[in-house]
């Protein structure tokens, strides 16, 4: 997988993570994975068709979710389940929303779809056409995995050895 399509989503997640919980971040295990990825605990996945096809997963071990939930003083009228599920929603959200803005910088085109709450055990895998990266951030909290599974839908015109669009 290319670093350029990757990068973002650690960065924003990095930033997301560390001003979200005033706390430092630090990145653990960093893999490439040629199975289907096992949920660790509370998950929502990003959809994304365009320039950059496939998804990423947001993954907070159970106990992580729940701490971040209550730190971030989610509503007190709803369920606690509800609340942590909602609350890794809106994580992925200001993660995916930050990396999507670095991505347009570089020139990609694409449509975001709002997180959903993952509940399969397994996400999707890997093949040859979309490389599956996942990485461990780890917090005082717990741990927060980032699943990122991409790929380039078509070749931007430059890379297909035509001239760079100019702009205005």
């Amino acid at each position: 997988m290319k670093m350029e399509l990757i990068q973002p989503f650690i960065n924003a997640t990095d930033a997301v993570l560390a001003e979200t919980l005033r706390a430092p971040t630090r990145i653990g295990d960093v893999a490439m994975e040629e199975q289907s990825y096992q949920r660790k605990g509370v998950a929502a996945i990003v959809r994304i068709r365009g320039d950059i096809e496939g998804r990423v997963i947001f993954d907070l071990e159970p106990e992580a979710a729940t701490q971040i939930a209550s730190m971030l003083g989610a509503g007190d009228d709803m369920e606690a389940d509800q609340i942590v599920k909602e609350t890794v929603c809106e994580i992925a959200n200001m993660v995916i929303g930050n990396a999507v803005m670095l991505l347009n910088d570089q020139g990609f085109h694409f449509k975001v779809f709002p997180p959903e709450v993952h509940t399969g055990e397994e996400g999707l895998k890997g093949d040859q056409d979309t490389e599956a990266v996942v990485m461990c951030f780890e917090l005082p909290t717990g741990c927060v995995y980032l699943n990122i599974a991409l790929r380039y839908h078509r070749r931007r015109s430059y890379e297909r050895g035509l001239p760079m669009p100019v702009e205005p």
